[in-house]
């Protein structure tokens, strides 16, 4: 079902909102007035829609406030379908969706009268919209360094978007494919392609793989009150291969006193698995179906960067141990952070730093520390420290930090705010960089891949809880 219009929108806290790209299909627009007849409504220029679009999402700085038809309890928002107010009336259904500082929308055609709405799920163009801006969303952040590609990535969007949604047609949504089709030459190959790989790769074949743990833990430092964690983990991969039909198998290794994963999903092209890695759940009380591994994973892999599989650990103790203490006085906040790394956890990363933000307290104007190890650190934004602790933990494996942070007196109008973190509730964010092996080179005749090593980026959460609010 085809699309009337596609838009992607900038919004960040630094920078004032604007219009990145726009693209609006003549022909559907055409046949939306013969469809919805009295219903319709046309679309009003970029900046009209994007003024709309901000004020429907709570974006707007002066819309801060409760607004009764979109904040009221009556409205229970589920979708990411909006009606906007707009000059000729209600513009509906726009699906929009936010990733990072930019929000992508569009507006599916719907094919009969619009006054009563018909049902989302009678409307078939939406589930293909959704498709559509998702590719954007990943082929507009992926690469190496994200950040600084999205202005070329935005400049190739036009011309991809003629081939994955002609005159407004959705078609394909793997942007990522398509552009690799486009920049590469075409060669005549001996070997029939797949419909769904388009290109082979010229050059060394590589392969790059990446294991992400993030370990969301509370701890209370009291007795009545016990310690929770849980750890969740992701394998991503980027394969190079130069054959159309290779065949990938990545392993996955526990080390000596590693707990078994559990609850595992994997990606639609893993071509085979063992049916027990998959039944092992951490939901059931007592499982005793738990895989120690090795928990091999051969797949047929894609062209562009997927998530191989995500999976959960039951480890005993927390990696990191940490205290977190809070005094407020007036503008003056005094703080007290202890960490102690876990004897089972190896003493040694690429790089280690803890963030503590401040929520609902202003700007930070002055800081006073003493710290037994590392450095500190302000953020730009003058909201958070940044507590560099480097490669490695003391000897002892603990370290402390002490401080007075001092804030502006207008907390209302500046820094940012949360719901959750008020009074003294707050939490401290550790991340840790450990690269081990981060890519692989294949020779040419070999395609069975069993690394017992990844990079690792390890992140774990630490959160102090005020007891007052329970």
């Amino acid at each position: 079902m085809p699309l009337r219009a596609v838009w992607i929108f900038s919004h960040g806290r630094e920078q004032p909102s604007a219009v990145k790209f726009s693209r609006r299909f003549p022909t559907v627009e055409k046949r939306a007035k013969a469809f919805n007849r009295a219903s319709h409504v046309s679309i009003p220029d970029n900046h009209e829609v994007l003024k709309a679009l901000l004020l429907e999402l709570g974006l707007t700085q002066e819309n801060k406030n409760f607004v009764e038809y979109r904040d009221g309890c009556s409205r229970i928002r589920k979708t990411h379908v909006h009606a906007l107010n707009v000059p000729d009336g209600k513009l509906w259904p726009v699906l929009a969706m936010q990733s990072a500082d930019f929000i992508y929308a569009c507006l599916p055609l719907v094919e009969q009268q619009l006054e009563p709405p018909p049902s989302l799920i009678s409307i078939s163009s939406i589930s293909e919209a959704f498709s559509l801006l998702s590719g954007a969303m990943t082929f507009i952040h992926s690469g190496q360094n994200p950040e600084a590609d999205v202005p070329s990535r935005l400049s190739h969007l036009a011309s991809l978007l003629t081939q994955a949604c002609p005159l407004g047609s959705p078609l394909d949504s793997n942007l990522i494919g398509l552009h690799e089709v486009v920049n590469s030459s075409a060669g005549n190959q001996a070997q029939k392609a797949p419909a769904w790989r388009f290109n082979r790769q010229k050059g060394k074949s590589q392969i790059d793989v990446h294991i992400t743990e993030k370990v969301t833990c509370a701890q209370y430092d009291e007795g009545h009150d016990s310690d929770t964690w849980q750890v969740y983990g992701t394998v991503s991969c980027k394969c190079n291969l130069d054959a159309i039909t290779a065949s990938v198998t990545v392993g996955l290794h526990l080390p000596a006193n590693g707990s078994p994963l559990q609850d595992i999903l994997v990606h639609p092209c893993v071509t085979s698995v063992d049916s027990s890695l998959l039944i092992s759940s951490s939901v059931a009380i007592t499982d005793d179906s738990a895989s120690n591994g090795p928990y091999k994973l051969p797949f047929t892999p894609p062209l562009e960067p997927f998530n191989l599989c995500h999976y959960t650990s039951q480890v005993p103790v927390p990696p990191i141990l940490g205290c977190y203490q809070m005094t407020e006085d007036g503008c003056n906040v005094q703080i007290s952070v202890k960490l102690k790394l876990h004897e089972s956890v190896r003493n040694g990363f690429d790089h280690c730093e803890a963030h503590i933000p401040f929520f609902n307290k202003g700007h930070i104007k002055h800081f006073e520390y003493k710290v037994s190890h590392g450095q500190m650190e302000m953020s730009r934004e003058k909201s958070r420290l940044v507590w560099v602790i480097g490669q490695k933990f003391p000897k002892s494996l603990e370290m402390v930090l002490s401080g007075t942070v001092t804030f502006s007196s207008d907390r209302l109008s500046s820094g940012p705010t949360d719901a959750v973190c008020g009074g003294n509730t707050a939490y401290v964010k550790l991340g840790s960089w450990r690269p081990l092996i981060t890519s692989y080179g294949i020779p040419r005749r070999r395609r069975r891949f069993c690394p017992d090593h990844f990079f690792n980026k390890f992140f774990c959460s630490l959160l102090k809880i005020n007891n007052n609010l329970y």
